[in-house]
């Protein structure tokens, strides 16, 4: 039996926004934007990941046209964000502040269920590589938020209670007695409701606070089997590492944890998720 086919299409826009509400006094304004309050605008050059699903047409092999959701695409998005202010320039957004959260809604709603004939399932909006929101259909829709992060660290990978014959085979290089190191990549995903005078779901700042404070700066020039007691008497594999990182963020965050991903290389990355 013939199943349904997902397909992503990517494209991009510049743009300007502000954090800053018409409707609210400056001392509001400053009360609900903190550090990100403006007067004046700055840019992002966005990129959006668009998924569709359907069945594959037997008469052309695809399940859309790549041209057709292009053209969809560059109507209803990119032609009218593209080199814009969105607070002045987007309807809807001069009483709603214009953060990723409410953009990537007024997206989906823009679009409405199809996009070029196929079921619209899934849209991320990236404003820096750091830094997207992503939407899914098979979860109602639910929004979540997702920071990344930097760290150097070493360690050295060996089962003491193991004969070093079977270390040796199992761990290779990697077994060095002198340890190695990694620069990791760590990508924190929270969701939550999303405020409606601040248009976010959750204070990036406190979120950042917390990661550097529980996680960055703890592991950061650090040796895992030396200088991190939660690893002692631990083989620090990556998967070892990424589920102490879910155990210590894991409620305390300003939002709910969905997701930890640790990247040890670009090639290999392992992941603990609330699902």
């Amino acid at each position: 039996m013939t199943g349904k086919i997902r397909l992503t299409r990517r494209v991009g826009f510049s743009a300007g926004h502000r954090y800053w509400r018409d409707d609210r006094s400056e001392a509001q304004n400053r009360a609900l934007f903190g550090r990100w309050v403006s007067l004046y605008n700055h840019g992002h050059n966005y990129v959006l990941d668009v998924s569709a699903e359907g069945a594959v047409d037997r008469s052309n092999g695809m399940v859309v046209n790549i041209k057709t959701i292009d053209d969809e695409l560059r109507h209803e998005i990119v032609e009218k964000f593209e080199g814009k202010s969105i607070n002045d320039e987007i309807e809807g957004f001069k009483t709603k502040t214009p953060t990723l959260e409410n953009i990537v809604h007024h997206i989906r709603c823009s679009l409405g269920d199809q996009v070029a004939g196929a079921d619209l399932v899934g849209l991320r909006l990236e404003e820096t590589p750091g830094f997207w929101v992503e939407i899914e259909r098979k979860n109602n829709w639910k929004m979540t938020l997702t920071r990344t992060y930097e760290f150097s660290a070493s360690h050295r990978l060996h089962a003491p209670h193991l004969p070093e014959e079977e270390n040796e085979r199992l761990f290779g290089k990697c077994g060095n007695p002198a340890g190695h190191g990694h620069n990791y990549v760590l990508e924190v995903t929270v969701s939550g409701k999303t405020d409606p005078e601040t248009g976010m779901m959750a204070d990036l700042m406190a979120v950042d606070a917390a990661v550097s404070q529980l996680v960055v700066d703890r592991y950061d020039h650090k040796n895992f089997n030396e200088d991190l007691p939660e690893f002692k008497g631990k083989i620090t594999t990556t998967e070892t590492v990424v589920q102490q990182i879910w155990d210590t963020l894991s409620g305390h965050l300003p939002a709910k944890l969905e997701r930890v991903r640790l990247f040890e290389t670009p090639k290999s990355s392992f992941e603990v998720s609330a699902e």
